[in-house]
């Protein structure tokens, strides 16, 4: 009986934690799920998808997500970086993206590494690729936005090995652009311009000029390539989508590509979209929620998936309260497509370059913040985000991902290289300590004490060693190193380090003292035999109040002077 209860508590607990939708998410589910129609089949086209594997990222994947998330209002589904990075991935492999099942086999890929690493607690990874790296990468992605859809909006399709080639032929070719789809374009671009500029009207400007300038085009029978031209969208629920598992060799590396950028552009949404109810996220909770939603989108015909911002944004405008704005967004697209299946085939393909031109723009011009922001930063962060950009450009997506991480990585040693520092701690008049110059040399019979700050990295150690006190003719003389902000696991360089200058001071008759040593360093210490060499009494571990061991240290180091210092007894 008390299984039962146990079991039925722990249901009622999970029910609880979904709440109830609220009448403004019905609403705001609406509206997003509408907004899913034009966004989500632009993005799949200018990827080189079928449009309609789009329209089904935007079902079960929000669906599955939104029910899961500790982030509450977040709306797992495809992006444009995801689908770039998709497309490059495949077709790196050699394989077909429109065939479902390479489709299939990579979106459950993603989806099992967004679990394995939600489970395995990954999320700090993120913490380390840089904002300037991420600035490029998302810079780049809007540019490959961009020119992936000139075509559609012009007629014209530009040439040139790059994005930014393309994009500077386009231009140059500008009387090759054809009349008719550039008219519907411009038209889209300027219906959108008006309707965002009514503040009630903002949320949906998009889908506000899908619809007008499509029934225009429609009533005026411009000739314009429509999205029936490319794909039928069939008037029914997305149906189960088998994986080929022979493709999963090949697809190993780029599902973890695809996974990163993913879980990478959802990592912004938690910091920016606070839950409403006051409830806490977690970024490996969110991890294991998009994994658990791209499982299930790859067994029904959507691509991979992530947390949108944008479409995440949409729903918030929009009312939002609760996880329930998801879920009904997915529910209320798959009645659409359902009910009005056939409408989606006739919007015209310019529409949907009109809009992406928009939504690029909209993602460059919402950088510029943050591009300015590094630029000022430092020459280092710049030249990061300066070539993770013309590599997210120039190179296929899981190359300049591969690139853009090793450039977080330099960034973090550089700049952990840099903060590492030594600092005297001198004891004045009224026995307070204060900060001071580290001396060139270590006085003999005197106790000279240090404090270090930083993260214990091997690329501290040129400067770390360069600031140390010289130790000829240190006689008698003891350097206390207080080292309470090192980490547990300090570099082996570091440990190094400090068995050659306990050795160099050694020989001259001088003595090297750890002070505030924490309980896991300690350990290391003495599995490294480090301990040994300095003594027990050399590692004063970081008890009682924040100064104990500093002075412990001290006066220990005084003892051992003093008792250099005193001439042994005669025998008596």
């Amino acid at each position: 009986m008390r299984t039962r209860q146990q079991v039925g508590g722990r249901l009622r607990s999970r029910l609880s934690r979904l709440g109830r939708p609220k009448p403004a998410d019905v609403t705001s589910g609406m509206v997003t799920g509408l907004f899913s129609i034009p966004e989500g089949m632009a993005y799949a086209s200018i990827a080189g998808f079928n449009p309609v594997a789009g329209l089904y990222a935007g079902v079960v994947p929000p669906i599955l997500g939104s029910l899961t998330a500790p982030t509450v209002l977040m709306v797992t589904t495809l992006t444009s970086a995801i689908a770039l990075t998709s497309q490059s991935v495949l077709s790196s492999a050699g394989l077909d993206p429109h065939d479902a099942g390479n489709v299939a086999t990579l979106t459950l890929m993603v989806g099992v590494v967004m679990l394995l690493m939600g489970v395995l607690r990954l999320g700090v990874v993120l913490s380390f690729v840089s904002n300037a790296v991420m600035t490029g990468f998302a810079t780049g992605i809007a540019l490959q936005i961009i020119t992936g859809v000139l075509e559609d909006a012009t007629g014209y399709d530009p040439k040139g090995h790059n994005r930014l080639h393309q994009l500077a032929d386009w231009l140059a070719s500008i009387g090759h652009w054809q009349l008719a789809p550039t008219v519907v374009a411009v038209l889209t671009v300027a219906v959108w311009a008006v309707a965002r500029s009514v503040r009630r009207l903002e949320p949906v400007a998009l889908l506000i000029a899908m619809v007008v300038v499509s029934a225009g085009v429609a009533a005026l029978g411009t000739d314009v390539e429509q999205v029936k031209d490319i794909a039928r969208i069939p008037a029914a629920l997305p149906g189960f989508s088998a994986p080929d598992l022979s493709a999963v060799p090949h697809l190993v590396g780029g599902a973890v590509s695809v996974a990163l950028v993913a879980l990478a552009q959802a990592a912004g949404i938690s910091p920016s979209m606070p839950n409403p109810d006051g409830s806490r996220s977690s970024v490996n909770g969110d991890f294991v929620s998009q994994g658990a939603a791209n499982i299930g989108g790859g067994l029904f015909q959507a691509l991979p998936s992530g947390g949108s911002l944008s479409r995440t944004g949409v729903a918030a405008s929009a009312g939002a309260r609760t996880r329930w704005a998801g879920v009904i967004s997915g529910v209320f697209l798959a009645l659409v497509v359902l009910l009005c299946g056939s409408l989606a085939e006739r919007i015209p393909m310019p529409v949907i370059g009109g809009l992406i031109l928009v939504v690029g723009g909209e993602l460059i011009w919402g950088k510029r913040r943050d591009i300015l922001l590094v630029l000022r930063t430092s020459k280092l962060s710049s030249a990061a985000m300066a070539v993770t950009f013309l590599a997210t450009t120039q190179l296929p997506l899981q190359q300049a991902i591969v690139i853009g991480a090793v450039l977080s990585l330099l960034l973090y040693c550089v700049q952990a290289a840099r903060q590492a520092r030594l600092s005297a701690l001198v004891r004045d008049e009224d026995g307070r300590w204060t900060t001071g110059p580290v001396p060139g040399r270590l006085a003999p019979g005197e106790v000279t004490v240090l404090d270090y700050q930083g993260v214990s990295l091997f690329a501290e150690l040129p400067n770390l060693t360069g600031e140390l006190p010289d130790v000829a003719g240190a006689r008698d003389a003891v350097l206390v190193l207080v080292v309470r902000t090192a980490p547990d696991i300090p570099s082996s360089a570091i440990l190094k380090a400090l068995r050659r200058y306990h050795r160099r001071l050694g020989e001259e008759g001088g003595r090297l003292v750890l002070a505030g040593v924490q309980p896991a360093l300690v350990d290391l210490l003495r599995r490294t035999g480090l301990t040994d060499r300095l003594g027990e009494d050399a590692v004063i571990t970081a008890d009682g109040p924040l100064l104990a061991p500093l002075e412990r240290a001290h006066a220990e180091a005084l003892a051992w002077i003093a008792a250099r210092r005193t001439p042994a007894a005669p025998p008596g």
